[in-house]
């Protein structure tokens, strides 16, 4: 029997079999979780064969920058399974002019945006999924080492995944008062399709191995073994933490 036998998940932000949500995806059901998929239009093709793949019976299209789509999608949800376990939000964007150059010329208009679908969304999902959480519900989100020090070409992002980290903190001050828990897991860089829009993505790849104190890149059944972890009863008192997975590469320096 899995850790996560007879749990509930809902899965934000699979986008291929490359995403970090699909290894986060496979893991959960590997351990017994039911997963529920939400994706953006644009995945949609992808995402319905992963759905067939996982045997996910719940797969909807939701805009998270909607709070009236979110309220739709919490509807839709509670229907089919009364109670929600498990939120993964893997969402993040910046537009690729924000992801390169002096993070000074980003405009104003670029930074909301990131803001809002790299952080907001977390807080508006929680926020309408709350009342259908069951007692002992977990919520993880995904960030990254650029929200501590400077990443080349990481830039608006960087910021956003610190405000990220600052949420998944408050949030578990709300949260817990009813005993639930939420984290966030800082992966290293890993081939997605998102890291495709980080201009020099690959250098920094081939780069980051030789400093790694394990000697190795992660992947994303790395992340998908942490996630399951985090989620389960086993880390019942796990909350408000980031979790590094990236083979000690952030207690590196020189």
């Amino acid at each position: 029997m899995g850790i996560l036998e007879g749990k509930k998940a809902l899965v934000f932000g699979v986008a291929s079999n490359l995403s970090i949500a699909y290894g986060i995806a496979k893991q959960l059901k590997a351990e017994g979780a039911d997963v529920a998929l939400s994706y953006v239009a644009a995945h949609e093709k992808r995402v319905m064969s992963i759905a067939e793949e996982l045997g996910s019976t719940f797969v909807e299209e939701c805009d998270l920058a909607d709070d009236n789509a979110i309220d739709e999608l919490v509807n839709k949800y509670e229907a089919k399974y009364g109670k929600i376990d498990i939120i993964v939000h893997s969402v993040a964007f910046a537009t690729r002019e924000a992801l390169s150059g002096r993070f000074l010329e980003v405009t104003r208009d670029d930074f909301l945006l990131s803001m809002n679908v790299s952080v907001y969304t977390l807080i508006a999902v929680v926020k309408k999924f709350e009342r259908i959480m069951s007692e002992d519900a977990s919520v993880i989100t995904l960030t990254y080492y650029g929200s501590e020090k400077v990443v080349p070409n990481y830039n608006v992002m960087g910021v956003a995944k610190a405000a990220l980290e600052a949420t998944v903190r408050y949030l578990a001050v709300d949260l817990g008062k009813d005993g639930r828990r939420i984290n966030a897991i800082s992966a290293g860089p890993i081939r997605t399709l998102s890291a495709a829009g980080i201009a020099g993505f690959k250098s920094m790849l081939n780069n980051n191995e030789p400093r790694i104190p394990l000697g190795r890149n992660v992947d994303i059944d790395d992340c998908g073994s942490m996630a399951a972890f985090l989620l389960s009863s086993k880390a019942k008192n796990v909350t408000g933490s980031v979790i590094y997975v990236d083979g000690g590469f952030n207690i590196t320096a020189m």
